[in-house]
């Protein structure tokens, strides 16, 4: 776990360590959220991810989807028809990083078991 703490540079990325590099790619309010629809989903609409993400707005969900698509993590595939249709998929890179999403769900659920036992006060933490 330890490593150099050295400025290091990754396309238009800067970052000190491997963790603040991943979380610029895959963090955020809405990333995980958006991957884990894709990754759950399959391919889907815009339409069908802003559904499935009740609290996104669309001008946000278009602006991760880009940034996701930027970094290699999201395919977007325009199909030329009339109206236009896109859909967008989890790519290899973006599949490789599920196994982590869904740990963080799991961790989330133990957690919401954990808050509603009423041990989110003081004292000894047992998730």
């Amino acid at each position: 776990m330890s490593g150099s703490c050295t400025l290091k540079h990754c396309g238009n990325k800067t970052y000190y360590c491997s963790v603040e590099l991943t979380l610029q790619i895959i963090g955020g309010k809405w990333k995980p959220i958006i991957m884990y629809r894709l990754g759950d989903g399959g391919v889907l609409r815009f339409s069908e991810i802003r559904r499935s993400i009740p609290n996104i707005t669309q001008k946000m969900l278009t602006q991760q989807l880009r940034e996701l698509e930027a970094d290699g993590v999201v395919s977007r595939k325009v199909h030329p028809q009339v109206p236009p249709r896109v859909d967008y998929s989890l790519t290899e890179l973006g599949m490789s990083v599920m196994p982590v999403i869904e740990s963080l769900c799991q961790w989330g659920k133990r957690y919401e078991q954990w808050a509603a036992r009423g041990e989110g006060r003081a004292g000894a933490v047992t998730l």
